[in-house]
């Protein structure tokens, strides 16, 4: 089996939903020598989340983006956790709600993915920064 694990940095990104799999891919090139296997991708924020969605129609990421802005609001009058600005505390609530990981199954030395999937990098501030995420790929 074998099995790797390394961390990197994803560009920084304004606040939104964006599509990471092709800076995945570029930063794990050793996954192409596995033949059945999983990738998993982690995110080492509490204010940015990973999600797998559609790849094609970027009106899906603005729909995202606007249906979490309404579901959990800026401002809500009774967030205590404030000091870090009026984004922040809903970013943490974003980021629970969506979860911290994503897993793809490896088939052939690629992202076994349905044909309108992509792995979404979910940022939850105005100004996140550059994200560090985790990619661990294992298999045979």
């Amino acid at each position: 089996m074998k099995i790797v694990q390394k961390e990197i940095q994803l560009k920084p990104r304004k606040r939104g939903f964006h599509i990471i799999t092709e800076e995945i891919m570029n930063n794990c090139t050793e996954l192409r020598t596995i033949n059945i296997g999983q990738l998993q991708v982690f995110i080492k924020h509490t204010s940015a989340s990973l999600t797998i969605n559609e790849n094609a129609d970027p009106s899906v990421r603005v729909d995202f983006e606007s249906h979490f802005n309404k579901m959990i609001p800026e401002n809500a009058p009774y967030y205590i956790h404030t000091y870090e600005g009026p984004d922040d505390m809903p970013a943490h609530i974003k980021s629970s709600v969506l979860g911290s990981s994503v897993n793809v199954p490896i088939t052939n030395g690629k992202l076994n993915l349905g044909i309108w999937q992509g792995i979404y990098l979910c940022e939850h501030r105005d100004y996140g920064g550059s994200r560090s995420v985790v990619l661990t790929a294992f298999g045979i």
